[in-house]
């Protein structure tokens, strides 16, 4: 399952591209920012929404820059988009490092629709 925030017009693009979820087998993707359930059980594992996607997989949880190389590395892309980010973001050491600049571009984002990064802010 990829858990994106659906605030983030880069996320959501991502996340929707019917592209990705055919490339992926039985890949389920889910609004992390709508489905408040989700977000708060991640939450309690030590996993913020605030902090990046998330990849879940059984019990194991790939967030930020490990997610999105994990889901990198599996898809198969027909789109220059999609295998210039494969070719770019499927290698975790490549990923860590180049992560901060999605991070910067989720914020400026989510700052230009008047949302905050972290969707419990406004809630608490």
């Amino acid at each position: 399952m990829l858990v994106f925030d659906g605030g983030c017009l880069f996320c959501r693009h991502f996340a929707l591209l019917s592209e990705l979820k055919g490339g992926i087998p039985d890949l389920q993707i889910r609004d992390g920012r709508a489905d408040t359930a989700l977000r708060h059980a991640l939450a309690a594992r030590g996993h913020h929404l605030r902090d990046g996607a998330m990849v879940l997989k059984g019990d194991q949880v790939w967030h930020g820059a490990e997610a999105i190389a994990w889901i990198s590395s599996r898809m198969r892309p027909s789109t220059a988009l999609l295998q210039l980010l494969k070719l770019v973001m499927a290698e975790r050491r490549r990923a860590r490092w180049l992560y901060p600049l999605l991070l910067l571009a989720r914020r400026s984002a989510l700052a230009w629709r008047g949302l905050p990064v972290d969707p419990d802010q406004a809630s608490c």
